[in-house]
């Protein structure tokens, strides 16, 4: 007497039989996830369309701790020069939009030429690739001629030695003088002492890879970066300014 037939071993029989077939008829079809695996860690398109925002980063001017006698807020940052920061995701395509702004500045003695510095791709951390401000608060202003879709916008200072940057604050608006749809995307000023409004953000610590500022595609025509002197002295210095975003929709 035989035994009974097991339905569920005849089900598992037959899709073994289909899956080897589909093996023979298409051998590369695990190459083409490999592929796949890849393309993703190179930077493609990820979930949402997403990609990573590459940047050029310069080479690292000081190694080390901060000094013992080096006075900061009790919401700085911490340093730790074995902790990169991860890459932030952005919409493909985006260029860097500061180099054909047009900018001016608080300090009236900061020329053309040497606010030019500003988007050189310089970011060595030189004197001759820096510009002093005046001291107390000042900024510096971009105008993109037309409104623009912002996600990213990286800030150095001056790297060539462990320092924190003072009320560090970015915003955006419609208009020249920042009366119209006026935005902060950071604020680190939490006495507000600069005037400009309380922040929430924390000071940090200047490094080769400067700070990184999610803009989350808002919209804007002009922006502002303001900045109170260092732990290092009262002078404002900036090395180079990206922005990174597209015309707006």
């Amino acid at each position: 007497m035989k035994a009974p037939i097991n339905p569920l071993w005849v089900q598992l029989r037959v899709l073994l039989q289909l899956g080897l077939t589909c093996a023979v008829l298409h051998p590369s079809l695990n190459q083409c996830v490999q592929a796949a695996d890849a393309a993703t860690d190179r930077g493609a398109p990820g979930a949402g369309g997403m990609v990573p925002l590459i940047l050029d980063l310069p080479k690292a001017a000081f190694v080390g701790t901060p000094p013992s006698d080096l006075q900061t807020n009790s919401y700085t940052e911490p340093y730790d020069p074995n902790k990169s920061r991860p890459p932030m995701l952005v919409p493909p395509g985006l260029k860097n939009i500061a180099r054909g702004s047009k900018r001016t500045c608080s300090d009236t003695n900061a020329t053309a030429e040497v606010l030019a510095k500003l988007t050189d791709e310089d970011k060595d951390a030189y004197d001759e690739s820096i510009i002093f401000l005046r001291r107390g608060t000042q900024y510096v202003q971009m105008e993109l001629g037309n409104p623009h879709e912002l996600f990213a916008i990286v800030i150095w200072h001056a790297h060539n030695m462990l320092k924190v940057y003072h009320d560090v604050i970015v915003q955006v608006a419609d208009d020249p003088d920042f009366k119209q749809s006026v935005h902060t995307l950071f604020n680190n000023d939490q006495d507000n002492t600069s005037g400009v409004g309380v922040g929430t953000d924390r000071e940090y610590f200047e490094t080769r890879e400067g700070k990184l500022i999610d803009a989350k595609g808002i919209k804007a025509r002009y922006i502002r970066f303001y900045s109170r002197g260092s732990t290092n002295g009262g002078l404002n210095e900036y090395t180079e300014i990206e922005v990174y975003g597209r015309p707006a929709r």
